[in-house]
């Protein structure tokens, strides 16, 4: 079933703040436990395999409140953003 009609996709910003908050944590919490958070954020949202982050400060258990495709949506969004000055 294949369909010719486009998605329309919407965007709460308060769910964006805290999706932001949610990836700042879970960065600094990598950070702090001496992991490059880069390649351990794209193994978690590329594979959903949540040992790709740490434990340490609840951080596997507060990533795993949003969804992978909601934190994707979050960081193209912010990188459009900024490369490009889009809203």
């Amino acid at each position: 079933m294949s369909s010719n009609l486009t998605m329309k996709f919407t965007f709460d910003q308060q769910q964006s703040e805290e999706r932001k908050e949610v990836i700042s944590f879970v960065f600094e919490a990598l950070k702090e436990k001496g992991y490059h958070p880069i390649n351990q954020l794209t193994g978690y949202l590329l594979s959903g395999d949540p040992t790709y982050i740490t434990t340490h400060k609840d951080a596997r258990k507060i990533i795993r409140k949003v969804e992978r495709d909601e934190i994707i949506e979050e960081l193209l969004k912010s990188y459009l953003e900024k490369e490009i000055g889009t809203e």
